[in-house]
């Protein structure tokens, strides 16, 4: 924490940027970048909106996983718990562009369960970071795994990315998916088929 102030510091000193309103000059600054003049009428707010909008896109960094998942309840069910189509929406750290999708997580207890809605708020929770798929993925089975040692975590994420669809590549349809399998759920195939079924059907 400390080099990342004296960044600041050292931010503030080569630009003389006052305390308090980096956000407002580093916006300004990418306003002119792109040529635009930041002081016309639609833009003169942007700078606190583009604070306001990333400050909840990069929320998760001010949440934590272990705590989100830190009530846990006894049971003797040792059956399949899955929450799947969990909306999300992060940012790409390597082209600050939105990706989005579904995630769908799955755990077979071994004597601990947590409340359902914590599922959600867990990848809410890694999602609102910037991030990469592939170790969102695998962070949202690790912190299930590591904070009540089921028997068993599943995580499938499917995602656009706005970085190929707007630039680069430019395929719209390209989705991609990708999974992270512990403990049950990678030796058995008979429970990892089960779960990969189930979050394929309606169950209508």
């Amino acid at each position: 924490m400390s080099n990342t102030n004296d960044e600041l510091i050292q931010l503030r000193q080569a630009l003389e940027v006052p305390a308090a309103k980096e956000w407002e000059y580093t916006v300004k600054l990418l306003l002119r970048l792109m040529g635009e003049d930041p002081n016309r009428e639609g833009l003169r707010r942007t700078p606190l909106r583009v604070k306001k909008a990333l400050q909840f896109l990069t929320s998760g960094y001010r949440q934590d996983p272990a705590k989100i998942l830190s009530r846990s309840f006894a049971v003797k069910q040792d059956e399949m718990v899955i929450v799947k189509d969990i909306d999300f929406y992060s940012m790409c750290e390597h082209h600050c562009l939105p990706f989005f999708g579904t995630c769908h997580v799955a755990y077979m207890p071994d004597g601990k369960i947590i409340g359902l809605s914590k599922i959600p708020r867990l990848v809410d929770a890694f999602a609102h970071r910037l991030q990469v798929q592939e170790r969102l993925t695998t962070q949202i089975a690790e912190a299930i795994n590591d904070q009540i040692h089921p028997l068993g975590v599943a995580c499938v994420v499917e995602a656009s990315h706005l970085c190929m669809m707007m630039r680069g590549v430019q395929k719209q349809n390209a989705r991609a998916v990708t999974s992270s399998m512990l403990g049950v759920f990678r030796s058995s195939d008979k429970t990892r088929t089960e779960f990969l079924t189930l979050i394929r059907s309606s169950l209508a």
